[in-house]
Formats: C-alpha cells, structure tokens, sequence
C-alpha cells in the first residue's frame, strides 16, 4: 500500500476538502471526460448532490466549487476573486464553454439539485454529473464521491475500494498497516520517516521530491502568519470572530516577564492552529493535513517545535511530514479520514495522531514509541462527531483543531516518557475508529442534523 505524502498534503482552498476541493475536482473530471467525446448541440449540464454534500454544501461552499471547476478553476492555484467573476457571470450567461467546441446549458439555479432523500450507497459524499440531450435524455453520466481529503473516486473506484490495503511491489518498504510498518523498520534499522522518503523517490526523483516538500511547509506556515495577521468575522452568517490575532498579540505581550505560566504552551499551540483554520473558514488557501477540516493541527505542532522547544531544529521538517503522512496513509487505507463517513474523529483524530507521530519523531523518538504516540492521540478521538453549526467549518471545527494539538503534543510527550511498549496496538486503534464511524448515527456526520448544530439552533 503506498499513499503519497503528495496525497496527504494536497494544497487546497477552503473551507473544505470534501465538500469544496472534492467537488470542484469531480466538476473538472466530468468536463474533461467531456473533452474526448464530439460536441453536441442542445445539450445540458444537471448535477446532482446527495448525502451530506446535499445536507451541507450551502454552507461548505460546495455549490460554488462545483460551478468553478465547471470554469476551468482548480484548488491547487485557486484565485478566488476571479472565480467569483466568473461564477456571477455564468449566473447571466447560463452555459458553460469547456472546448473541443462545446456550449453547454447550465443554470445555476435549475440545474444544481441537492438531493436530500436519496443515499448512495458507496459513501455519504455522493454527486451525479449528467450530460443531457435536447429531448432530456441522458448522453454521457458519471457518478463521484468525494472520500475525504480531496480525494474523488468514481463509482467504479469505490467498487474496487472493499477490502482491506494490500501491499504493493513498487516501492522497497510497502507496509499497509502499522505492524508491518514496525517490523520493516525493524528489519532495516530505518525510522519510518526514512521508510517513507525511500518509497517516495522510488516514484520521483530525490530533488524534486525535496523541494515539492519543503514547499509544502511553506503554504502551511504562510498560512499560519496569515491568520496571525487577520481580523473581523467570518463569512457565513454566524458572526464568528477571528480570534487567533488577539491570542498571538496577548502571548507576545508578555515578552521579558519570567512569570509567563507554563500552560501559555496550550495558547500557542491553540493560536497556530486556529490561525490556519480561520483561514480555511474563509475560504483561504490551506493545506490538507489530512483534510481541510482538521487542516491547523499539523501545522500547528510543526511550528510550536520550531519556535518553542529548546534545541528544534528546521532539518527535522521533512522527517515529520513524511512521519505524518505515513500515519494519514495507514489511516486512509484501513479506516477513513472523511467527517462524513467516520466523524470527526476520522478529521481532527486522525490530525492529531500524525501530528504526535511527527512530533515524536524530531524528538528522536524510536518506531515503536512514534506508533504508540500516534495510538495515543487517535485513542482520546474515538467517537467524536462532526456536527458543524450550519454546515460552516468553524463552530466546532476551529477550536476542535486547537484541542487536537495539544492532544498530539500530549501524546508524544508521553510516548517518550515510555519505551513504545502499550497495550492498543495503533491497527486495533484504527480499526476501532472505523467501526465505531460504521455504527455512528448518521445525524452526526457532517449532516448538521444533530450533536452541536441543532443544540445551538438559534446561531
């Protein structure tokens, strides 16, 4: 089994990866899809939501990120002002023009259904793309799911998807869960981070792949510095104000004073990762650290290494990254890291164990306690929900990535004072987050339809 840490950390744009990036790049499938067929006269574009995109979009920007990437935009170099152009102008113009001498009829307001009574089967994140003749008649169709994380697979995909991860050939250290990833780390006398750079440049060549890494850190830091930057309230209609500015500004006040308390550690841990994911609530460009969702904790915890703990050094940024996307990609593959298959548990859980992992690691820890850490932070996880006010990615969802890195700072505070023997193996863990996400209520995955959203009914 082999997940990139490409896959991992996608650069994304706000304020979900499911619900935003997931649709945007499904929109922009079906039109290249389109591409290779002869273009027709009369034709219509329908597309249909279902499940919790149908629940949520309004408020997760989904319906707009599925007219954008209609337009040709993409995450990864997402400039929202001129989407939005764009978007008011299809509005009036009410057709799409793709290539290959297309025109092709899409109203906004007629052709976008979200479909609140019917639930595929495959995943709750479902939507239907529909080519549509003069006469109504169905001429090309495709259905995707937005799986988590921005990952987007088609019907047949998820088909193939049953069963548990199963090796690969084509990397040197394939492990597909974390016994393995043990025992081959064991085998080779290689942490896991080194495991993982080996099966990247088996793929990419090693100065590429270095720099696409490097780059990565620095969308994720230039996100921080700028939600340490930003005031005001976020959109949505909920009326949340930034707070990370005001956290930052009280911490860095103190300067000089030797009677700083030692727990102002949690406030800057909470400062980074609320900073990020006020950026993401406003539709900023973020990382996905798995998600979007739970985009601040890794972020956080690499930044609180770097500016806080005596003797950090920057040579260590890869190795974390590569040690959480180890973790993400076990997680991934044997579980989910989708708020609406698993809850929150499988976004801000699965954050806070790569982060505990990743931090284990720069603090020198060995394989067997990078695991136990990951195990710890995903433990004290299980079972939460995913219920945001209104659909919006900010109450819970901005303080939650907070608490989620002080947890994985915690956790591998505490893997460190042992020797990486513990009781749970992190398989078991993983495992237990996926059947317990199995047996959750539906109403509390990412439908808005129980837990906090509907507790607050009045935000």
């Amino acid at each position: 089994m082999f997940v990139s840490v490409f896959d991992v950390f996608k650069i994304s744009v706000g304020p979900s990866s499911s619900h935003t990036m997931g649709p945007m790049l499904a929109a922009a499938y079906f039109l290249d899809r389109l591409r290779d067929t002869d273009a027709r006269p009369g034709t219509r574009l329908k597309i249909t939501l279902y499940g919790s995109l149908a629940y949520t979009g309004a408020g997760h920007g989904t319906l707009d990120a599925i007219l954008a990437g209609c337009l040709g935009f993409a995450p990864r170099d997402y400039d929202k002002q001129a989407a939005e152009t764009a978007i008011s102008d299809l509005r009036t113009r009410k057709a799409i023009a793709p290539g290959n001498g297309w025109r092709i009829a899409l109203d906004p307001e007629t052709d976008l259904e979200l479909d609140r009574k019917t639930r595929l089967e495959a995943h709750p994140n479902g939507m239907r793309f529909a080519l549509l003749g003069p006469d109504g008649e169905t001429l090309v169709e495709e259905t995707y799911f937005s799986v988590g994380g921005g990952f987007v697979s088609t019907a047949a995909e998820m088909a193939q998807r049953e069963g548990p991860a199963t090796a690969t050939d084509d990397v040197p250290y394939p492990f597909a869960n974390a016994a393995e990833m043990l025992r081959m780390g064991a085998e080779s006398s290689l942490t896991i981070a080194e495991m993982k750079h080996a099966n990247e440049c088996a793929r990419l060549d090693g100065q590429e792949f270095s720099g696409r890494l490097l780059n990565i850190w620095e969308v994720m830091n230039r996100c921080i510095d700028r939600g340490l930057e930003a005031q005001g309230e976020l959109p949505g209609g909920l009326h949340v104000k930034r707070r990370a500015r005001a956290l930052f500004t009280n911490l860095t006040s103190p300067t000089g004073r030797n009677d700083v308390p030692l727990h102002s550690a949690i406030d800057w841990l909470s400062a980074y990762a609320m900073a990020v994911n006020e950026e993401n609530a406003a539709g900023g460009q973020v990382v996905t650290a798995p998600t979007n969702g739970a985009a601040g904790v890794i972020p956080a915890v690499i930044r609180y290494y770097i500016d806080h703990v005596p003797g950090a050094s920057p040579g260590k940024i890869p190795d974390m990254l590569l040690t959480a996307a180890a973790i993400g990609g076990l997680i991934k593959y044997n579980a989910s890291i989708s708020g609406a298959e698993v809850g929150c548990q499988g976004e801000v859980g699965s954050a806070s164990a790569m982060a505990a992992a990743a931090l284990c690691a720069a603090l020198g820890g060995t394989n067997a306690q990078i695991e136990n850490a990951a195990e710890i932070a995903l433990e004290h996880h299980l079972g939460m929900t995913c219920d945001p006010i209104r659909g919006l990615v900010q109450v819970p969802c901005i303080e939650r990535n907070g608490m989620g890195a002080v947890k994985a700072v915690a956790a591998a505070s505490l893997a460190m004072q042992g020797d990486g023997t513990h009781i749970v193996p992190l398989d078991a863990c993983i495992e237990t987050m996926r059947q317990t996400g199995k047996d959750m209520d539906e109403r509390y995955k990412e439908t808005s339809l129980g837990g906090l959203s509907v507790a607050v009914p009045d935000c």
